[in-house]
């Protein structure tokens, strides 16, 4: 898994664009998604995505995915489970200073990042993890989201008047 990981930082760039496109079809699927009911979807989205970002990422499934924000180096593999840049005890060589074999998750997040056409993700300072969302499919919840920053700036739009 470790060099898979690694793999997919230094393919960070193509696998942004790919996950962007991703992204636009599963929020254009929102309608089917909708139909066929969120709650349903989960357990079997959930697992998909587990394998699927699992065999790429070694996805921990926090629920809250930011690979687009760390340069596709998933955070939740930082044995302190840091989620806005390294501790004070990254090695010289850039290694954790807990797991002495490993590259730090943060410092593979910076160089992914500068192959990522949106460098300034890596700036978003991430929430805490909410422990509750572990196992729970992201896509689905980035969905939801989108359609709900929608919906908001639609409701914000027609009341401002504009049209």
């Amino acid at each position: 898994m470790y060099s898979v990981r690694r793999w997919a930082v230094r393919h960070a760039g193509g696998l942004d664009k790919f996950y962007q496109g991703f992204e636009t079809l599963l929020v254009k699927l929102h309608p089917l998604w909708e139909k066929i009911g969120y709650q349903r979807l989960e357990r079997p989205v959930a697992k998909i995505e587990q394998l699927c970002k699992g065999l790429l990422f070694d996805c921990k499934m926090c629920g809250q995915c930011a690979l687009s924000e760390t340069g596709m180096s998933c955070s939740m593999n930082c044995p302190k489970n840091l989620r806005n840049g390294p501790c004070g005890g990254v090695r010289q060589n850039g290694n954790c200073e807990v797991k002495e074999e490993m590259r730090c998750v943060w410092v593979e997040a910076w160089d992914g990042n500068r192959k990522m056409q949106t460098g300034e993700r890596i700036l978003a300072v991430q929430l805490p993890v909410d422990f509750s969302k572990k196992g729970s499919s992201s896509w689905l919840s980035r969905v939801r989201d989108v359609q709900q920053q929608a919906v908001t700036e639609s409701t914000a739009e027609h009341s401002s008047g504009k049209q």
